[in-house]
């Protein structure tokens, strides 16, 4: 049996291992581990897995991942999300659907000292949907907007996605970080027309709320400081220089610390469950770049990324086309994968092609990203739409994922719009790197 076909088995038999639901992690790493020991040895195969798992776990620029979930989880604790939608709250809730976009809004917000897509969807889903319900909002627009909302934590900086493309291209985290910003603001405003357009066609979705005077909305621009400080902290350091993506990890986590201890809004036990729930996702991020490791081992004996990657880029074809491809195919794996692990095993694969087609590396990492929130509200998988529904659940909201899958419609045109806007103007994602 040739290597190329023993690696097309293997993938098989990991993805007949999601379908049990067995941890994404584990099904990677056996399937990795047994694939690689079969073309090799089995000595072979545990001095790989060995030291793939070690390689993980001490490498220095994984430790951005810990300090920014810590960043996140103290600014949640802090209670930093519930200020933002009340700011939103008062400039939009007045108009149709106003209170789905103060939500996309905080997500964006939130974003910023967060970074994880699935963190920034349950947050705003205990703060966000309860008042919606109140309001008489429809289920799929309130409970959708906040699964598409939660997506773009995946791209506002700090971004986990794009820290492991860094990781993984070599390119520069600080880089990546500036180049989301701009996209992540058009997305926003695409998501902000999509509700419009929604509750233009459909005004029962999303009714008017309170009416706040100009006073009050002044005065409700408090809500923005904290997230001001720390977002204007990490990123002035990065674009100056002035630290490393790691130290400017490290010194958001010290800035929400310090913020939440003067504000007396972090006590001794909400900053051990923001630990806690650190260590709980950091242990499942870092557990999942270890398995996509091993498995990535694996698929370079087999030589299938190289192989793929070869095809690829010999179709006699404008470049736009195959990068077209290449999108498509991570929109439909992203039906059907979790996105971290899409990204890790599918990067290696081809960001040598899109290299070898002139394309910038950095443009390309937020492409992924847009993409990669599309598959995050996608279904089946799409993990936003079970966290939002798992919180509403719990909440007693009575949300049928019925109703969540068809809310996330409007919003995923939305990022495709954005997508085809970036293709048509790369200068969105480069301008903030160039000058850098």
């Amino acid at each position: 049996m040739s290597p190329a076909t023993m690696g097309f088995i293997g993938i098989g038999i990991m993805l007949l291992l999601f379908l049990t639901r067995m941890p994404v992690a584990f099904a990677m790493g056996v399937v990795g581990f047994v694939g690689f020991s079969l073309l090799t040895s089995v000595q072979g195969g545990l001095s790989m897995l060995s030291r793939s798992m070690y390689e993980v776990f001490v490498s220095y620029d994984l430790t951005t991942i810990p300090l920014f979930v810590l960043m996140g989880q103290l600014a949640f604790n802090a209670g930093i999300s519930k200020r933002l939608f009340s700011t939103a709250y008062h400039f939009f809730g007045h108009i149709r659907g106003g209170m789905a976009m103060a939500t996309v809004s905080a997500c964006t917000a939130f974003g910023a000292v967060c970074g994880s897509s699935p963190a920034t969807a349950a947050t705003m889903a205990t703060v966000a949907i309860p008042e919606m319900k109140r309001f008489g909002y429809k289920d799929r627009l309130a409970a959708g907007a906040v699964a598409a909302g939660g997506g773009l934590g995946m791209v506002m900086p700090p971004s986990v996605v794009l820290i492991i493309y860094g990781v993984l291209t070599g390119e520069s985290i600080g880089k990546l970080f500036i180049s989301g910003i701009l996209p992540a603001i058009l997305i926003t405003i695409l998501f902000l027309l999509a509700i419009t357009i929604t509750c233009r066609r459909h005004p029962e979705y999303g009714p008017p709320a309170e009416h706040f005077s100009w006073g009050a909305r002044l005065r409700s621009l408090t809500g923005l400081v904290d997230t001001l400080i720390i977002f204007g902290v990490v990123l002035v350091g990065l674009f100056r220089g002035w630290f490393t993506p790691t130290e400017a990890a490290s010194v958001g986590a010290v800035s929400v610390l310090a913020l939440g201890i003067v504000r007396r809004q972090l006590s001794i036990k909400l900053i051990m469950k923001s630990l806690e729930e650190t260590l709980r996702t950091s242990c499942m991020i870092l557990f999942l770049v270890a398995g996509a490791v091993v498995f990535g081992k694996f698929l370079a004996v087999t030589r299938i990324p190289f192989t793929t990657a070869t095809f690829i880029g010999a179709l006699d074809v404008p470049p736009l086309v195959i990068m077209a491809l290449i999108v498509l195919i991570y929109f439909v794996a992203g039906c059907f994968m979790d996105s971290l692990a899409m990204v890790m095993l599918t990067v290696p694969v081809f960001f040598p092609v899109v290299m070898s087609l002139g394309f910038d590396p950095i443009w390309f990492g937020v492409i992924i990203v847009l993409v990669t929130e599309m598959g995050v509200i996608t279904p089946p998988v799409g993990i936003n739409v079970y966290v939002v529904y798992g919180v509403t659940t719990g909440m007693k909201q009575n949300i049928s994922l019925e109703s969540i899958f068809r809310g996330i419609y409007p919003f995923l045109i939305a990022t495709f719009m954005g997508i085809l806007l970036l293709f048509l103007f790369p200068q969105i994602v480069t301008f903030l790197p160039s000058v850098m």
